[in-house]
């Protein structure tokens, strides 16, 4: 009984060990996955016509969940806790979302962190427009389209909404956008309007100073929604949190048309034998899902000239090593982030010091040397890297700066040795007055009978 009970036991420990095993190995699969994603969409045709978009992403790692924009089903949480971390939303033209998805529950989706991708089209229904007008973006009435008399494409019908878009157009942010491209981009949709009031938002493609937003069917009888430069193509928000949103005005931009497609631009014939669509639209979606232009502190380290730990408590004037650790990650792992303008500031109420960190290729840290101001209190180090394209780092560590003890005063400095003089000066002054007033003798005066 001894021996069949040891048996059961140590079966049930092989048991317990090969299911902690592959659940370890399921979590790390997960972890290294790009997480889950919801996808909406008008009807399931999407799926077919944007096929290379969705590949890319899977081929990375995510794990999408194709949905009609319109599902009963539709959810974003269950139980108090999010069920995706991305959502894409690829149905322009829906009037009501299914289930408990609503505007609040996508902007309070973005306020917990998550991140979100959409597309719209010149049948842009309000609920898009609402969700837009959210983020920052405005986008034009039903019906309007960006159009360009002179930027279009050779396959255009003939109302000049194909447009050819210039990459130079594009962002200067090879972080978002990718390494600058010389294939034009084909675009064909409504146009955006920026809140330029708004820190948070950028644009990361305009269109040329020829192009205007209004609808190619209607007379123009009044000033169009957006014109030239001004005409957003597409834009993105970066929110306090980190959380990251897209904005394309063109379904057709992530198609499998757009990214297989030549383009010819009518005005000088130029044909490129395949657009930038695909590169820039596997960029975009790379910033957006947070696979590029993530950074993290590794280590804050700080401690006196000649030391190697940090003191309880500093003291006025001394001098200060302070080193800081910055990762950058780059799809698959983490790896030293090189920069030329990151900042420290040694902050009590308003920054006394604020110097630029250099890079030591030899630690991979960040690091300076200084002195602290003749002036005791609390302080903070305090590092704060804010850049287009990157996540928001912040980080502060907090010191005491005490003033001197009386023991580390100066005994004798050089600004007093005037007063050392004219004190000893007057020490000496009375000595000899005194030996002089001593050894004086009056002689004795004479009287007139002598």
């Amino acid at each position: 009984m001894m021996v069949q009970s040891t048996r059961n036991m140590t079966s049930s420990r092989k048991l317990v060990n090969v299911f902690v095993l592959s659940t370890l190995v399921t979590l790390f699969a997960s972890v290294q996955a790009g997480g889950n994603t919801l996808v909406l969409l008008d009807n399931l045709a999407i799926k077919e016509t944007h096929s290379v978009f969705f590949k890319s992403l899977q081929e990375r790692g995510y794990v999408l969940t194709f949905k009609s924009a319109d599902d009963a089903s539709l959810s974003l949480t269950k139980y108090g806790e999010y069920l995706y971390e991305h959502l894409i939303l690829f149905a322009p033209s829906v009037d009501e979302f299914g289930g408990s998805l609503s505007v609040d529950a996508i902007t309070e989706f973005v306020d917990g962190g998550g991140n979100l991708l959409v597309a719209a089209s010149p049948s842009t229904s309000d609920l898009i427009r609402e969700i837009a007008s959210e983020c920052g973006f405005e986008v034009d009435d039903d019906g309007a389209a960006v159009i360009d008399h002179l930027n279009y494409d050779v396959k255009d019908a003939g109302k000049h909404t194909l447009i050819v878009a210039n990459p130079a157009n594009l962002i200067d942010a090879p972080v978002i956008v990718g390494p600058k491209t010389s294939s034009p981009l084909l675009y064909q949709g409504t146009g955006l309007v920026v809140d330029r009031e708004n820190p948070l938002v950028l644009t990361l493609l305009s269109a040329d100073s020829s192009a205007y937003s209004y609808n190619p069917d209607s007379a123009i009888d009044e000033y169009p929604h957006a014109v030239g430069k001004n005409t957003a193509l597409i834009a993105a928000l970066q929110a306090r949190n980190n959380a990251r949103v897209v904005f394309s005005g063109s379904l057709y931009f992530f198609s499998d048309e757009a990214f297989a497609s030549p383009v010819q631009r009518a005005l000088d014939n130029k044909k490129h034998q395949l657009s930038g669509n695909l590169q820039v639209a596997t960029a975009i979606s790379r910033w957006l899902l947070r696979e590029s232009g993530v950074l993290r502190v590794k280590s804050v380290k700080h401690h006196k000239k000649g030391e190697t730990s940090p003191p309880s408590s500093y003291t006025i004037m001394d001098t200060v090593v302070y080193s800081i650790g910055i990762d950058q990650y780059d799809g698959t792992k983490w790896v030293p982030f090189k920069a030329n303008d990151v900042q420290l500031e040694f902050v009590r109420i308003d920054p006394f010091v604020r110097t630029t960190l250099k890079y030591q290729q030899s630690s991979g840290l960040y690091e300076v040397s200084f002195k602290i101001p003749d002036v005791y209190g609390v302080y903070q180090f305090k590092v704060e890297y804010n850049r287009i394209g990157y996540t928001r780092l912040f980080s502060t560590t907090q010191v005491s700066v005490r003033p001197l003890e009386h023991t580390q005063y100066e005994r004798f400095i050089l600004s007093a040795y005037p007063y050392y003089t004219s004190a000893f000066s007057m020490m000496l002054g009375v000595v000899l007055l005194s030996v002089v007033y001593l050894h004086y003798k009056d002689e004795p005066k004479k009287s007139k009978s002598e």
